[in-house]
């Protein structure tokens, strides 16, 4: 042991002026790394479940369509074929044709629906894009500033907090997307 510290081992770190600060720091920002994950996280899984809503209606949208389409066959369908009762069959092509107008303005707001939810989860997937640079930048100066209890230089530190500051700047920006 006594070659280790002899030789320039870090036996001598432990008595730095630097550790309590640089471990400090460290502890910062690993929380800053925690609550960034988190938000990262919770977009990506608004961001899923706007999918899954918009996946919805797309899929309720073409069960009108369908709908739709057979209520027009019919409709056309009654009007070329013929029926021993013309008024009773013209009165039902009628409702048919009521259905159809009514199915297709529903159709409408369907689609208009979807496209709102397509458009609020990408604003979740660009939050959560910013999040996860931010994580990112912020495990990295995490990782500078570790190499200052090993190497005790200040050089690694103040790097560490300049790459962190940029880190939260970069999360931040996340609350600033908007549709």
């Amino acid at each position: 042991m006594h070659e280790i510290e002899g030789h320039g081992g870090h036996a001598d770190h432990g008595n730095s002026p630097l550790v309590i600060p640089v471990s400090i720091t460290i502890s910062i920002l690993a929380v800053l790394v925690a609550a960034v994950t988190l938000l990262g996280h919770r977009a990506h899984t608004e961001e899923l479940l706007l999918q899954a809503k918009a996946s919805d209606q797309w899929a309720y949208y073409q069960a009108k369509n369908i709908r739709l389409r057979e209520l027009q066959s019919f409709a056309d369908l009654l009007g070329v074929v013929a029926t021993q009762d013309k008024d009773k069959a013209a009165e039902i092509r009628e409702k048919y044709a009521k259905e159809v107008e009514r199915y297709g303005g529903d159709k409408e707001d369907i689609s208009r629906e979807a496209k709102d939810l397509e458009k609020e989860r990408d604003l979740y997937q660009q939050r959560a894009d910013h999040f996860d640079a931010g994580e990112g930048i912020l495990e990295f100066a995490l990782i500078i500033c570790s190499l200052t209890l090993l190497t005790n230089k200040k050089l690694f530190w103040f790097s560490g907090m300049i790459i962190g500051a940029a880190g939260v700047i970069v999360a931040l920006t996340g609350f600033l997307v908007h549709i």
